[in-house]
Parts: C-alpha cells; structure tokens; sequence
C-alpha cells in the first residue's frame, strides 16, 4: 500500500482528475517542482499548471502537503524575509527525494507500456 492509497482525496487520489489526468500523480509532481528549489503553495499551484494540472483550490493542495510533510516527504519553515505576513516554504527532504525515484521508475515502466499500446494501437513494427 503505497502514500496514494493511504491518502485518497479530490486532489491525491486514484481516480481520474481534470483532463485525464490521474489525480495521485499530484505528489510526484510536487516533489519533482521542490527538487531543485524551495517553493511556497501557491507557487507550487501556479507551477502545476505546466504538468497539466488544472489551477486548484489551494485547500487541498495546502492539506496535501501538510500530510506530506507528516509523511516526512516535505519540510516546511516560515519565511519572514518578505514583506507582509510570514508564508511557509517547502522544500524536499531524503525520503521524498527517495519516493521521487520510485515514482520516476515507474512511469519509465508506464510509459514502456503505453509505447507499446500505441505502437500495436497504431500498427506499426514492433521495435528490436
């Protein structure tokens, strides 16, 4: 049972999301935006945008992550060097960066899979 099966909801679930785009491959994609720099939520929702995600209720996003980092995922601090209130900004932690791998070894296989269907879908050679 992996953090998707444990965590269902409108945003991480296993079901389909906007555009047939399934919804648990939420967490993957964050993590994969976190990889390389620290964000804040909402930046994080605009960047989801570019993965096809379409633009959310922060909510579910915000619980996300808030079990994310429960989850030892993400890590969270406040950021006061702005001006206006303090934000939290994630960032991503060993074990996150681990279950980014299982994932990316996984939608290798996926897509293998879906190569594959197409090339049989659309009658073409089988490649050697």
């Amino acid at each position: 049972m992996g953090y998707d099966d444990e965590h269902e909801d409108a945003t991480s679930g296993s079901g389909t999301g906007v555009g047939g785009i399934p919804n648990n491959w939420l967490v993957p994609a964050v993590l994969l935006l976190l990889r390389d720099v620290s964000s804040y939520g909402y930046d994080l929702m605009k960047a989801l945008t570019g993965f096809g995600f379409a633009m959310m209720n922060p909510g579910p996003l915000y619980r996300m992550l808030r079990q994310m980092e429960k989850d030892g995922l993400v890590r969270s601090s406040w950021d006061t060097s702005g001006q206006g209130p303090a934000r939290r900004i994630y960032s991503i932690t060993e074990a996150g960066e681990a279950y980014l791998r299982l994932w990316a070894n996984s939608f290798g296989y996926y897509r293998r899979m879906m190569d594959r269907f197409f090339r049989l879908y659309n009658r073409e050679p089988e490649e050697k």
